[in-house]
């Protein structure tokens, strides 16, 4: 048996399918690596893809899937009594951008039983019986009879949980058990517990999220990684690297962005020196070595990956991702435009020989528009690299 695989056990989604989720109305992903790197065209499908992974890693979490809204700005103004307010588009996530009597979203591996489904249903009955008298929420018995009793119906395996579309229905918020209804049936074939997935891009972490992983691996192997990570670009020349509260700048009455900054001890230099002064490529590696550290045995999302990267280093850094990916059992997926980060991963894979890494090029089919995917394996790869094949 091979190592590539043995290390394909492993991993969370050996492949994947996608249906009627976003812009993707029907995808299959016929194999994935330890590492993929999905390319493709604006527009065409490999951020939906990401937040799938997302989506599903959560099964269907009612944070996540809220903050993946908010996050692209995907809200439904409804009238109010005095007023109007901004509720959650859930309708958004279907593909078509709006809800069928038999739409319906399935995400995970080809074995179906392993899938999380949604779809749209009335609250049932239950869920209405938890809510109590309509005067306990000072409605009148007309106000509540106005509101939307729609709900996000989500399936795993023998479970189900039911989210309301108007977010006054909540029973009480930010209390994710007292959201839903959750209903058991028969004995757990398989645990239904969420997957650790940690996300990146495509812009630059702020210094709390960077500041909390790092607490994570401090004075651990983990740590050494991440400045190894760092001396991709510094060639060594990164000692240490500390998260601190700058006490003299509170004192001049200059604030500290998120209150804790990261600082790098250089060989060159007499003093530390803020991480971010080092540029945005310092910063972009610091925070994937972090994350890989931080979802091990789970996945790690990040979007246009090669931002901030110069071309020069993407080798080096997808060697490290792919190595680090291994020894964490981490599954990786990553968005890119760019030809050279391609290359680079192209030469990384094929030289890492533990360690599977799969290209996925989106495009959309010449006759129909749907999506479609082209799986490049190890040895496509080398083909694609020395004869510079296009697969953005």
């Amino acid at each position: 048996m091979s190592t590539h695989a043995a290390d394909s056990k492993g991993l969370h989604l050996p492949d994947l399918v996608i249906k009627g989720f976003r812009g993707i109305e029907d995808l299959t992903v016929s194999r994935l690596g330890r590492v993929n790197l999905i390319s493709g065209k604006n527009g065409v499908g490999k951020t939906s893809l990401l937040d799938a992974v997302r989506v599903y890693a959560a099964r269907g979490d009612y944070f996540v899937l809220t903050n993946l809204l908010r996050t692209r700005e995907e809200l439904v103004r409804k009238p109010d009594d005095e007023d109007a307010f901004f509720d959650y588009d859930l309708e958004s996530i279907f593909y078509g951008r709006g809800v069928l009597s038999d739409s319906y979203i399935s995400i995970g591996p080809k074995d179906e039983t392993l899938r999380l489904g949604m779809k749209i249903a009335w609250l049932s009955d239950e869920y209405l019986t938890r809510l109590g008298s309509p005067t306990r929420r000072h409605l009148s018995a007309e106000d509540f009879k106005a509101l939307d009793f729609k709900a996000l119906k989500v399936e795993f395996q023998n479970m189900s949980s039911e989210f309301p579309f108007d977010d006054r229905l909540l029973e009480v918020a930010y209390y994710p058990d007292r959201m839903s209804v959750r209903h058991t049936q028969g004995d757990v074939s398989e645990p239904s517990h969420e997957i650790l997935c940690e996300t990146l891009g495509p812009g630059l972490p702020n210094n709390t999220s960077m500041a909390s992983s790092w607490d994570t691996v401090a004075l651990t192997d983990a740590e050494a990684s991440a400045v190894d990570a760092l001396n991709l670009i510094f060639a060594g020349n990164v000692k240490r690297v500390a998260f601190v509260w700058d006490g003299t700048r509170s004192i001049v009455k200059i604030p500290v962005p998120d209150g804790r900054m990261a600082i790098v001890k250089l060989k060159t230099e007499s003093r530390p020196v803020p991480l971010r002064s080092l540029g945005d490529g310092a910063v972009r590696l610091f925070s994937v070595a972090l994350a890989l550290a931080n979802s091990k045995d789970g996945f790690l999302l990040i979007d246009e990956v090669e931002n901030g990267i110069h071309y020069s280093v993407q080798y080096d850094f997808w060697k490290m991702v792919l190595r680090t990916a291994y020894e964490n059992n981490v599954q990786v997926f990553a968005t890119t435009h760019s030809w050279d980060c391609i290359r680079s991963f192209a030469y990384a894979a094929m030289e890492t020989e533990e360690v599977e890494g799969t290209l996925v090029r989106l495009h959309h089919h010449r006759r129909n528009g749907k999506v479609r995917a082209i799986e490049y394996s190890e040895s496509d790869l080398r083909v694609v690299a020395e004869q510079g094949i296009e697969v953005r």
